[in-house]
């Protein structure tokens, strides 16, 4: 499991600004802090609180699929991911690492490492 945490840290989408699918900036609260300090019960409160306000956003679900990766809740992790993958609303996110990325493509490296990491602790 703490393979995936490291990996699953790379992908956390922040709350710096990003770019929504109409080319406008907006800074978004993704629980980054919350995330980055390992206070996911504190992240999965919040992010599921925020989804009802704005379901299907792509960063949000992705954080969320993040924290319930790191409390063993796999299941609900990848039905995150893929909820971001899926989402009508698509937009470039901005990474824990400040890199910048197309977020269905960040929900599916997340998605594909959960199940190598799930294969591989089997």
């Amino acid at each position: 499991m703490s393979a995936f945490m490291t990996v699953a840290a790379v992908f956390l989408a922040q709350s710096a600004p990003g770019i929504t699918s109409e080319g406008v900036y907006e800074q978004r609260e993704a629980a980054f802090e919350e995330l980055t300090t390992g206070a996911n019960g504190n992240a999965i409160a919040q992010l599921e609180a925020a989804l009802e306000r704005t379901p299907g956003d792509p960063a949000l679900l992705i954080n969320l699929g993040t924290a319930y990766s790191r409390e063993g809740r796999f299941d609900e992790a990848r039905e995150a991911f893929r909820s971001a993958m899926e989402a009508e609303d698509r937009y470039r996110v901005q990474l824990a690492d400040g890199s910048w990325e197309d977020s269905r493509r960040v929900a599916r490296m997340a998605l594909d490492s959960l199940d190598r990491t799930a294969f591989a602790s089997r």
